[in-house]
């Protein structure tokens, strides 16, 4: 039935996969719209089920297309192995597509990268930052080859082992009363106004599971999806915020916001997230030992286990 697929074929259905469209699909491709819509037509009919479901010009993976996307993926990742396997020299390639949530991607991924870059002189990774919950969905969508994120993920097609950790913290504006006074206790914080991120972050969930269940009465005040605008509305007087130290340092030292010691434990991991189902790559279980042995020993808010 299906002796007749081919790689090309196989490329043209994940890149619909990623792009939505055909017409986005075809200039990634650089192929003409017609050219991937006869790949597309061709493997459907060899399979013997539609792969997708057309909605309204976008291309909706369904439960067909599901069950080949890791098959697909992992084809096309042994094709690219093939095609390296007798160059001679045991240099990585192919592409790594690593998603992170807020805090990593902008504290820790620019410099684990570097030293990736450095150590094994592999260059071609892309970074996609945004809350964990959408690297989540990205990572089962095959969107992305691994995922950094803070905070455990209990998503059942994802796999996650811990690499590191930081540590939050609660800050507010250089004269507000907790500036100077702290906090007697979490009573203190009866009746506070906070600035939060939006669902879905990491900084946020660490507020809702640990710091929220220990007020009786708090109030949201604004939600942001930046962390610098969070820093910022601290800063103005609008709340208390909740977030990582590593993204705190810098608005705490220029003194615009201030630290408030907090009788917690404030810790929280960092995770490496892969989908169960995706084809382990000599690149990828590079990239995930890296991590896993990775340390960054000048910043004091960053250890490793």
């Amino acid at each position: 039935m299906a002796s007749h697929i081919s790689l090309k074929q196989l490329k043209v259905f994940t890149t619909i996969t990623q792009h939505k469209t055909l017409t986005a699909a075809s200039e990634s491709l650089f192929l003409s719209k017609a050219a991937v819509s006869m790949a597309l037509s061709e493997l459907e009919k060899q399979i013997g089920h539609h792969l997708f479901d057309r909605v309204n010009n976008r291309l909706i993976l369904n439960q067909e297309g599901h069950k080949l996307l890791p098959l697909a993926d992992e084809l096309l990742s042994r094709a690219n192995d093939i095609e390296t396997i007798f160059d001679g020299d045991l240099t990585l390639s192919g592409e790594l597509r690593i998603g992170a949530s807020d805090t990593i991607g902008n504290q820790v991924a620019p410099y684990l990268i570097s030293d990736f870059r450095h150590q094994t002189h592999h260059q071609q990774q892309s970074l996609f930052i945004s809350n964990s919950a959408q690297i989540c969905d990205m990572l089962t969508d095959y969107e992305l080859d691994i995922a950094l994120i803070e905070g455990k993920t209990l998503h059942p097609e994802l796999h996650s082992t811990q690499f590191s950790e930081d540590e939050m913290c609660v800050i507010c504006a250089p004269d507000s009363p907790y500036a100077n006074k702290g906090i007697n206790g979490l009573a203190s914080l009866e009746n506070s106004d906070w600035i939060l991120r939006e669902a879905g972050s990491g900084s946020r969930e660490f507020f809702m599971r640990v710091i929220a269940p220990r007020i009786e009465h708090w109030h949201e005040a604004f939600q942001l999806n930046t962390t610098e605008a969070l820093i910022n509305s601290v800063s103005a007087g609008l709340g208390l915020g909740c977030l990582s130290r590593l993204s705190a340092d810098h608005a705490i030292q220029d003194g615009r916001v201030k630290m408030v010691e907090m009788p917690l434990d404030m810790k929280r991991r960092f995770w490496i997230l892969v989908h169960k189902e995706k084809y382990q790559s000599p690149l990828l279980r590079t990239f995930i030992e890296f991590c896993r042995d990775w340390e960054r020993p000048e910043n004091p808010h960053l250890k490793n286990d």
